[in-house]
């Protein structure tokens, strides 16, 4: 088994991954509950399997991944203006923020590249799947996994149904292009997104919910879909107690816990 494969292992290790994001300043700046990350990075239950963060923000968080038993650090490699809402980009232009060598260096043990299509151009299409197919071969050579995240175009202007045909196409290419795990939203027939991936499908969290028991009703419909494990970011730290939510979510990704029934456990009402 080589490097590669024990890192899938300990991130999939429990059947079922909760990874949870705190990247958000890489695109948005400071917002809400992150406006400190190494404080942010404190309220992170180390029962978590894997925390993603921005390549410049792994020495500054080094607590979290300090203990023997800690989460796995997922680093995000390209910068992409898909994630932009604030400034309304509207090209999706990817570019590579950080090699390889140097995140690992820092200590990564698992890559995250991103992909966007259906641009608008078919050569900023072709751009980003080359950066995308680059970072992630880069990454394989040095025994890293790869979570390729597939995030649609304008996706707050779609249908549920556009959503959907977006994510099932981007998903199963992100897929073919090497990806060791696929990152993407929940669409109103996640389980053909699911099936449709030879790879374990992690559902996102997207937008903040009302109440933790939403967010934790969203991660039991994802895996009830099939999904391999979920990436929340707002709704597990912009919260009253983002070490009991963060618990109860690993119960109900891991466990098959219902949401009524692990915010009863971590009172987190």
């Amino acid at each position: 088994m080589d490097g590669r494969e024990i890192r899938l292992k300990r991130l999939m290790g429990s059947g079922r991954s909760v990874v949870i994001a705190i990247d958000h300043g890489l695109f948005d700046g400071p917002i809400e509950a992150m406006e400190d990350l190494p404080a942010t990075a404190a309220k992170i239950n180390p029962v978590v399997d894997a925390v993603l963060l921005a390549p410049g923000m792994l020495r500054h968080c080094f607590p979290v991944f300090a203990d023997q038993k800690r989460p796995l650090a997922v680093v995000r490699l390209n910068w992409n203006t898909v994630y932009c809402f604030h400034w309304k980009y509207t090209q999706a232009h990817s570019v590579e923020a950080y090699g390889v060598e140097d995140a690992l260096r820092e200590g990564m043990d698992i890559a995250l590249v991103s992909l966007t299509l259906q641009t608008g151009s078919e050569d900023r299409d072709a751009a980003n799947v080359e950066i995308f197919s680059r970072l992630t071969n880069q990454a394989h050579r040095l025994g890293i996994p790869v979570i390729g995240e597939y995030f649609p175009t304008r996706h707050g202007e779609l249908s549920p149904e556009q959503l959907h045909e977006s994510v099932l196409a981007g998903s199963r290419i992100v897929a073919e292009l090497g990806a060791d795990s696929i990152k993407t939203f929940n669409t109103c027939r996640f389980a053909e997104v699911v099936r449709a991936c030879p790879v374990p499908v992690l559902g996102l969290g997207a937008e903040k919910l009302p109440t933790p028991k939403a967010a934790l009703e969203l991660a039991a419909s994802e895996v009830a879909a099939g999904a391999a494990g979920v990436v929340f970011g707002r709704n597990a730290i912009q919260v009253e107690n983002p070490f009991a939510f963060q618990a109860a979510l690993c119960d109900v990704v891991r466990k098959g816990a219902q949401a009524d029934e692990a915010v009863r456990k971590y009172n987190i009402g």
